[in-house]
């Protein structure tokens, strides 16, 4: 730093400058030089020190040293040496000037605390975005983690900035907290209640990115996309994104669908109404053209033969010949108790899980035929027409 000075009061002589207009230019010159010194020490950060290190990363085989030291990180730990240029310079600039020099080393020492948080806050950031398990409850653990941490290094650099900036010891202000504890744990209950809630939900495996959950007291039916502190981010099937609070999911009840989607098969339940009129027993001729059709043996068609009992059974051997109905799970066709809208009758049954089966559409092919064949059976289902 004398080096610096003395090479610009050199300049001043040479120019020939003499009387009151030498401390001015002085102070110009010594300012001038800092904010050159401190411009070059950016960009020689930014042009070697980033590229250096994206070179060094490139040539490992590992993964995590490139999604540590990533261009954000880097370049945010490039904007701190400016600052730690200027912070050391400023007593040799401003050395006849105390109360201006104290006012900048402070807002600089300000500027390099929150440089230096966000520095650390952008290094979790990447530290959450690791693969370091293919848990997914050790990775929201990870995420918690994290996301605590970044909060205490927020409430420490508040405290940090404010003794810089009324010249206190910070350990002073963090031991006259405790009078004030009371109101932190109102400002901080959503996080400390989110962060109890997101334990919970990790550790009891009652949800995790991308479940399809659905919430009833909330229009939350989707995927879940994020689990954070204070938030569950669902996107609901119309694309809709919904946030949930952990604590809901905790204290209420919601549905997850994992294990349906993980099963062998998804549920199908669907009641038809048969009309009374139409429950009637085969006649002969009913019974040659269901023989004749190849959907029953004469032997099947022996004796008094109701045609809802006989429709019945033609369902269940239909299901089972559907090669995207699983077989081996409940399948089942069974009468329920009578209403004044006709003779339910249950269809209970399970599509396999197959990404190469459409659900839906399945599922409207089977009922779809399962309604066109009731005709078959002389059958009709009920229909109640509106009054006129």
């Amino acid at each position: 730093m004398d080096t610096i000075k003395i090479y610009v009061e050199e300049l001043i002589r040479l120019c020939g400058i003499s009387g009151s207009g030498v401390p001015i230019v002085r102070h110009a010159l010594l300012v001038l030089v800092a904010v050159l010194l401190a411009w070059m020490a950016g960009v020689l950060c930014r042009r070697i020190f980033v590229p250096l290190i994206h070179k060094l990363t490139s040539r490992t085989n590992n993964q995590w040293d490139e999604v540590l030291l990533n261009d954000n990180v880097l370049v945010t730990a490039c904007r701190i040496i400016p600052a730690i240029v200027i912070w050391q310079l400023l007593p040799l600039v401003f050395y006849q000037y105390p109360a201006v020099r104290e006012v900048l080393t402070r807002f600089t020492a300000i500027y390099i605390v929150v440089m230096s948080v966000r520095l650390f806050i952008t290094f979790l950031t990447s530290v959450t975005q690791l693969e370091l398990s293919r848990s997914s409850s050790v990775r929201q653990y990870i995420n918690t983690f994290c996301g605590v941490i970044k909060i205490l290094v927020i409430f420490l650099a508040v405290i940090i900035v404010v003794a810089i900036l009324f010249d206190k010891n910070p350990m002073s202000l963090i031991a006259g907290l405790g009078a004030t504890s009371a109101i932190l744990m109102l400002v901080f209950k959503d996080t400390i209640e989110g962060l109890v809630a997101g334990i919970r939900l990790t550790s009891n495996d009652m949800v995790k990115k991308g479940d399809w959950i659905t919430v009833p007291s909330t229009p939350a039916d989707g995927i879940v996309e994020e689990i954070s502190l204070t938030t569950v981010k669902v996107r609901n099937f119309d694309n809709t994104t919904v946030t949930v609070p952990p604590l809901t999911l905790v204290n209420g009840s919601f549905q997850n669908w994992r294990s349906m989607q993980r099963g062998a098969g998804r549920r199908v339940k669907r009641l038809l109404f048969v009309d009374f009129r139409s429950v009637k027993i085969l006649t002969g001729e009913q019974k040659n053209a269901l023989a004749v059709n190849g959907y029953f043996t004469t032997d099947e068609l022996k004796g008094e033969v109701i045609n809802v009992a006989l429709f019945r059974t033609y369902i269940e051997k239909y299901l089972s010949s559907r090669k995207e109905v699983n077989e081996k799970m409940t399948l089942i066709v069974r009468q329920m108790e009578a209403t004044q809208c006709g003779l339910p009758l249950e269809v209970l049954f399970f599509i396999k899980n197959d990404k190469q089966i459409n659900y839906e559409h399945t599922l409207a092919d089977i009922i779809e035929h399962i309604y066109a064949y009731t005709n078959t059976f002389g059958l009709t289902i009920y229909q109640q027409y509106p009054e006129q």
